[in-house]
């Protein structure tokens, strides 16, 4: 089966799209498709999922699956959750985890975590929706070159680093969005 990653990011594709090897699906890139991705104009993950991901099957009259992830830190109130990639208008990543470093200041409460909500829209109209969790805490300066968004201050106690300092192979294992993908599989297999 073919399905289209709704995404611009060329990580977030190649990432899924190995993902989705062992159900012998091909994963497109949106890049192939005249078709332009929706606003995230909703108040969940789920809303924003849903939204990209059904907009692209709709398109093109071929699956698509889109997620939508973020941050949630629980002293700043789950913030910047559902706006991680627009948190502070800010225009890269290193801006928006100094941002949201400067606003932790030195507040003893560091957890947080990251969700991701995967969507796979079908053309006959069904929509199928996982979640995925992985807990942590925020670190008090970046560590890691790997990865993206705030994974340098993404701390991981089962691996005793950054998600930014594992390997793509570990990442995939217990992110967020690969724990949805896994639900996805098992869903599938």
């Amino acid at each position: 089966m073919q399905v289209i990653v709704a995404t611009g990011n060329p990580g977030k594709v190649k990432e899924i799209g190995l993902a989705l090897q062992p159900l012998g699906w091909d994963a497109l890139s949106l890049k192939a498709f005249a078709v332009e991705m929706p606003e995230e104009t909703e108040t969940t993950y789920e809303g924003n999922a849903l939204l990209k991901s059904r907009a692209i099957c709709d398109a093109t009259g071929i699956a698509a699956l889109a997620d939508d992830s973020g941050l949630e830190v629980e002293a700043l109130d789950n913030v910047p959750g559902v706006y991680s990639a627009r948190y502070g208008n800010l225009n890269n990543d290193q801006e928006r985890y100094e941002f949201l470093l400067n606003n932790l200041g030195s507040n003893q409460n560091r957890r947080a975590k990251f969700v991701s909500v995967v969507v796979i829209s079908y053309p006959d109209g069904k929509d199928e929706f996982y979640r995925g969790e992985v807990q942590g805490f925020i670190t008090r300066e970046p560590r890691g070159a790997g990865g993206f968004g705030y994974d340098p201050i993404f701390f991981v106690p089962e691996f005793g680093c950054t998600m930014a300092e594992l390997t793509p192979e570990e990442k995939q294992s217990i992110s967020h969005r690969g724990r949805a993908l896994k639900a996805l599989l098992q869903a599938h297999s």
